[in-house]
C-alpha cells in the first residue's frame, strides 16, 4: 500500500459532512467545527483521488507494513524541504495535517501551494479557507471569504466553494447570490438529507413557506418524571440536557394546540447555526424533551462537545424554525456538566 492510499483512508475516516441548515446566515463557524475541517466528503474524496500522488513511493515498515500517519506525515514534511516548488506536495501535506488537526501547519502548507499555483487552483483556494477557519474560528469574511469567491470563479461547479461563498454572501447581507451559489449546489446532487438541508434555508433567504414535506420530526421522547432534588440525567443515559418544558396561561390563550414547537439548543457565543434541533406539538405539552448528540444538526459537531449551551424552545406561528412576530419562546443557559435537567415555561413573545 502506498503512503497516499494510506493517507486517503486516513483522511476519509476524518471527512465529516459540515452542510447545516443556517437558520440565520452565520458569521463564523464554532470550536466544535474546527474539529471537522473537511465538507463534503464525496467531494473530498473525488479530489484525493483527482490529486493524489499514487506515482511517490511511501516508507515501509517491517513485512512492507506502512509507517503510522505521524511517521508519514513526518516522512512527506521531510521530502517537501528537498521539493519546496512541488505545489501537488504541499496540498497533499496540507490535507495530512488537516486529517490530524494539525490546523496551523495545514495553513502552512497550503498557503506554499496557493503560492505555487499562483491562486490558480480552486480545490487549493477552498482547503485554504477551511484551514483558516479551523485555525483561527473565525468568520467567512475579508481574505477568508475572497479565497472562497476567487474558487467559485475558477470552478463553478466546486460544492464545497458553491457552499461557503453562500455563507460569505449571506453574511454581507447579499441573500440573493447566498441563494444562487446554493440553488447551484442543489443542482449538483448532494445527498437527500444535504438536499432537505440546503432547501429550508433557500427557502428562509426567499422569505418562502417551508414544505411541510421538508419538516422532519423527530421521533417522540417519553415524558420522563422531574426529580424532586437535584436534575437527573433522562432516563436514556445518552442525553446532554433534558427540558421540562411548559406554557404560561397567557402563552395558553393565544396559541393553537396544532402550533409546532421547536426545542433547539445553540452556542451562546455564536447562536447561529444551532447545535441541535428537536420538534413537537403545542398538544403535546408540558412535556420533557431530552436532548443527544442524536439530535445534533452535524455530525461530529456533537451536543456533548460543549460547556455551555442555551435552550431556547419557540412556539412557530408559520410551523418554520425562525422567530416571526407572534411566537412565543422561553429560554435559558446551562452547564450540561452542572445541570442536566432544566425548567422552561413560555411566556415571552416575539414582537
Amino acid at each position: 500500500m502506498t503512503l497516499w492510499v494510506l493517507l486517503g483512508l486516513m483522511c476519509l475516516a476524518a471527512i465529516i459532512i459540515v452542510v447545516l441548515p443556517l437558520y440565520r446566515a452565520s458569521k463564523r463557524l464554532t470550536p466544535a467545527i474546527a474539529g471537522v475541517v473537511v465538507v463534503l466528503v464525496a467531494l473530498s474524496v473525488g479530489l484525493y483521488a483527482h490529486q493524489g500522488r499514487p506515482d511517490v513511493p511511501s516508507g515501509r515498515g517491517s513485512d512492507g507494513a506502512a509507517q503510522s500517519m505521524n511517521d508519514a506525515i513526518a516522512s512527506l514534511a521531510a521530502r517537501m524541504q528537498e521539493s519546496p516548488d512541488d505545489a501537488d506536495g504541499w496540498v497533499m501535506l496540507g490535507r495530512s495535517y488537516l486529517s490530524v488537526q494539525d490546523f496551523a501547519n495545514a495553513v502552512d502548507a497550503f498557503e506554499r501551494a496557493v503560492a505555487l499555483e499562483e491562486s490558480g487552483n480552486a480545490q487549493t483556494l477552498v482547503s485554504l479557507g477551511e484551514s483558516l477557519l479551523a485555525r483561527d474560528n473565525a468568520p467567512i469574511e475579508g481574505r477568508i471569504a475572497t479565497l472562497f469567491e476567487t474558487a467559485v470563479s475558477l470552478d463553478p461547479m466546486d460544492q464545497k466553494a458553491l457552499f461557503y461563498s453562500g455563507v460569505a454572501a449571506a453574511n454581507r447581507g447579499d441573500l440573493e447570490i447566498a441563494t444562487q451559489r446554493w440553488e447551484k449546489l442543489q443542482t449538483l446532487n448532494p445527498p437527500p438529507e444535504i438536499q432537505n438541508i440546503l432547501t429550508r434555508q433557500i427557502a428562509e433567504w426567499r422569505g418562502e413557506p417551508v414544505p411541510e414535506a421538508e419538516l422532519q420530526p423527530v421521533p417522540e421522547v417519553a415524558p420522563q418524571p422531574v426529580p424532586e432534588v437535584a436534575p437527573q440525567p433522562a432516563a436514556d443515559g445518552d442525553a446532554v440536557i433534558s427540558a421540562n418544558i411548559s406554557l404560561s396561561g397567557d402563552a395558553a390563550a393565544a396559541l393553537t394546540s396544532e402550533a409546532v414547537v421547536f426545542i433547539i439548543a445553540r452556542d451562546p457565543a455564536a447562536p447561529s447555526p444551532p447545535v441541535a434541533v428537536a420538534r413537537r406539538l403545542l398538544s403535546q405539552l408540558p412535556t420533557t424533551v431530552s436532548l443527544s448528540d442524536a439530535e445534533s444538526m452535524v455530525q461530529g459537531r456533537n451536543l456533548s462537545l460543549f460547556d455551555e449551551l442555551e435552550i431556547l424552545v419557540r412556539v412557530s406561528l408559520s410551523g418554520q424554525p425562525v422567530a416571526q412576530p407572534g411566537d412565543w419562546y422561553a429560554s435559558a443557559i446551562v452547564r450540561p456538566a452542572e445541570q442536566q435537567s432544566i425548567e422552561l415555561t413560555i411566556d415571552q413573545r416575539v414582537e
